[in-house]
This record gives C-alpha cells, sequence and structure tokens, in this order.
C-alpha cells in the first residue's frame, strides 16, 4: 500500500485519512436521513473488507447496516427494490472488479428504471467500491474499473482523489434521486488530507475540481494519479515548468468546460490514469478537444496502463501502475 502523507489542514478541517473520510460521509449521510442504509459483503460486524463502515453497525443497528450473501447481482437488484419503496440503499462491492458480477443490476436495470418508468419513479441507489493496484492481489482483484460504465447514460460515475473527494462525492451520490456508482483507490485508504465535513460539503456533481494551478501543461487525472500528478508538478516546478492538475472527479457527466478552459490556456494536455487507454475517459478527454478543434501547441499525451494483466510480482506491478516520475516525463515531452 501506498505510503501516508498528511496536508496541512485549512481552518475548520480535521486531517483525517482517505478511509475515515469514507466512513464519516456514511455516518453523517446516515444521520442525516433515516432512509440511508448499508448493505454489502463483510460490512456489518466485521466493519467491511477495508474497515469502510467500522462502527455503523454498532450505532445504527441490524436495520440499516447488514450483511449479503456473495450475490452482487443479487443484492444490487434487492436495492433497487428499496430504492422503489423510499429507501436510499448504498451498496458496497467489496473490490470494483467484481462489479461485472452485477453487470445486469447496475447497467441495465438502475439507470433505465426512471426513463422506462416515463419518470414516474427514481432509483436513488448509491453503489461503491474500491479498486486500483498496489496492494498486491493479483490480475482479477487490482484493477480501477474506473471507466467501465461510461457507455451508459442515465448512471453517474464518480471517482475519489483525496479524503474531500471521497467524503463530498459520496454524500452527493446518496442524496442523488438516481443511481450513481462511486470508485475509492485502496492504496490511497491510509492517505491523510483535510476534510470540512457538513450538509453543505457535497461534491457538485459533473464539476471537476482544480487542485494546482499552473500555466503550462493541463494534467487531468482521476483516483490514485490525482496524487501522483501533484508530485509530477512540485518536482517540474523545480524545472521552471508550471503545472496545472485537475482531479476529474466525475466521469459522468464529464466536466469538459472545465478541462478546455484549462486547455486553452496552457496549450498543452496530458492525461494520467491507472486504466487502459482504449475506451477510458482520458480517451473520451482527447477526442472531444479534438473535434472542438482545441487549439494545442503539442499532441496531447495519455499515461496509462500497458495492455497486460497485473501480476502478483511487486517489481512488475509497480512498473506498470503510472509513478509521478513516468507523469513528469509525459509533460517534459509535451513541453518540447
Amino acid at each position: 500500500m501506498s505510503s501516508q502523507t498528511e496536508s496541512p489542514a485549512p481552518g475548520g478541517a480535521e486531517v483525517v485519512t482517505y478511509r475515515e473520510a469514507i466512513r464519516l460521509a456514511l455516518d453523517d449521510a446516515m444521520a442525516a436521513d433515516e432512509t440511508v442504509l448499508l448493505l454489502g459483503e463483510d460490512i456489518a460486524k466485521a466493519g467491511g473488507p477495508f474497515k469502510t463502515t467500522a462502527g455503523l453497525y454498532e450505532k445504527y443497528g441490524v436495520d440499516r447496516v447488514f450483511d449479503t450473501p456473495i450475490a452482487e447481482n443479487g443484492f444490487c437488484g434487492i436495492a433497487l427494490g428499496m430504492a422503489l419503496t423510499g429507501l436510499r440503499p448504498v451498496v458496497e462491492i467489496m473490490f470494483s472488479d467484481f462489479l461485472p458480477t452485477a453487470f445486469d443490476a447496475i447497467a441495465m436495470e438502475l439507470p433505465r428504471w426512471r426513463f422506462m418508468s416515463g419518470g414516474q419513479t427514481s432509483a436513488p441507489v448509491t453503489v461503491r467500491a474500491s479498486g486500483g493496484g498496489g496492494g498486491r492481489f493479483g490480475a482479477q482483484t487490482s484493477s480501477t474499473g474506473e471507466s467501465w460504465f461510461l457507455q451508459f447514460y442515465g448512471l453517474k460515475v464518480a471517482v475519489a482523489g483525496s479524503p474531500q473527494g471521497a467524503y463530498g462525492l459520496l454524500r452527493a451520490a446518496i442524496a442523488h434521486n438516481n443511481p450513481v456508482v462511486v470508485f475509492d483507490h485502496k492504496a490511497m485508504h491510509l492517505r491523510k488530507g483535510p476534510l470540512v465535513r457538513g450538509d453543505d460539503r457535497l461534491a457538485d456533481i459533473g464539476k471537476a475540481v482544480v487542485v494546482r494551478s499552473g500555466s503550462d501543461v493541463t494534467i487531468v487525472a482521476s483516483l490514485l494519479m490525482v496524487n501522483r500528478s501533484l508530485e509530477a508538478a512540485e518536482a517540474l516546478a523545480g524545472e521552471g515548468i508550471d503545472v496545472e492538475v485537475i482531479d476529474i472527479s466525475w466521469l459522468r457527466p464529464l466536466d469538459m468546460a472545465t478541462v478546455a478552459a484549462s486547455v486553452e490556456r496552457t496549450g498543452r494536455l496530458v492525461i494520467a490514469e491507472e486504466q487502459y487507454h482504449d475506451g477510458g475517459w482520458g480517451a473520451s478527454i482527447i477526442s472531444r478537444l479534438a473535434t472542438a478543434a482545441a487549439p494545442l501547441a503539442s499532441p496531447p499525451v495519455a499515461v496509462s496502463m500497458p495492455e497486460i494483466l497485473i501480476s502478483h510480482s511487486p517489481p512488475l506491478e509497480d512498473a506498470m501502475i503510472p509513478s509521478a516520475e513516468r507523469i513528469a516525463e509525459a509533460v517534459r515531452s509535451a513541453c518540447r
């Protein structure tokens, strides 16, 4: 797992781990709305496989935090029924790699129910999953999975790149009246950062966040790559390259306005994603900028995963996942 890093807390903020930010978002949402409940594998007394629900079973009881069988498609379908009868279920999928086992419910049922009912019903279901490499989990449990649902209109997709993002995105998803899939990164669970809590700290749906301003190159990143892009930007500042970093935050809807405005200023674009480039959100951004004839000073550069499966071998896994050094080199190539 990645080592802990800590950012200074601004006024009114507390410094928490990314994992604790997820737990606090669930706790605050449940305290604010008694229709919010949690279901998933080992999330009750065990506190979740990554301890993101620790203590919630004891606080809210078996009627609002309960374990399910190992049947992802089944309990995602049950969550739809709950939502149609006035509840706001939050479904935890242990690893994002297991999301395809619930593809029928998540892709074919949840996002289509409101449309097929002519707007008479809504499906306020939040599906959250932990993904990403770095934990030595091997080929079947190391994907981020973040772009898998881009083809399904009616479904919103969020990716948390910081503790504040993890809190705000999850709170916004739970409050939303339509289904949202929220991805977090398991290698970030112990990273620390500032968090401001409250019902007014919900993230704006479909809004990216500029986490570092710059004038020479725009990096658009997600999940763990946000942190690594910031590390790259700090290193490049010593070389006289001023980098802007955008945490994309939402893959659907995609905030092209923020990205386009940044690229118009800098003239250069680097995508940083821990996934295969083909069919991903990074490819979508490049395509949209190309069709809009964005004025770029150099071709866009995509830093992504090589097209091989993740190995159990620590050196091979580390070499596959984009590093701050790879991102920095991509920025240098865009500036040449």
